[in-house]
């Protein structure tokens, strides 16, 4: 079985209901939360998520699209990205 890991960030003013929509989202995609960390600055809120999912022909294109959509209904930034991008893109 083939296993996806993605990196989702999540960065906004604190709103009731960011983590369930987020969530919510993840569900209907089949994405499991590998590891999280959320956090609350006066009224910043952040979250990095390792998710997975273990679909051999994930749509990643519909995620993300479903993901900034949650995003925007909440005036939050949501990416995702694959783990390996995520990875490339931040080593020193």
């Amino acid at each position: 079985m083939v296993t996806s890991r993605f990196i989702i960030t999540v960065i906004g003013v604190d709103k009731i209901g960011i983590v369930a929509g987020v969530t919510r989202v993840m569900a209907d995609f089949s994405v499991n939360i590998v590891d999280i960390s959320q956090t609350i600055m006066e009224d910043l809120f952040t979250m990095i998520m390792l998710a997975e999912v273990k679909e051999e022909n994930f749509d990643l294109e519909s995620f993300q699209k479903a993901m900034s959509g949650k995003g925007r209904e909440f005036g939050v930034d949501i990416r995702v990205q694959h783990e390996d991008t995520f990875r490339f893109m931040h080593r020193i």
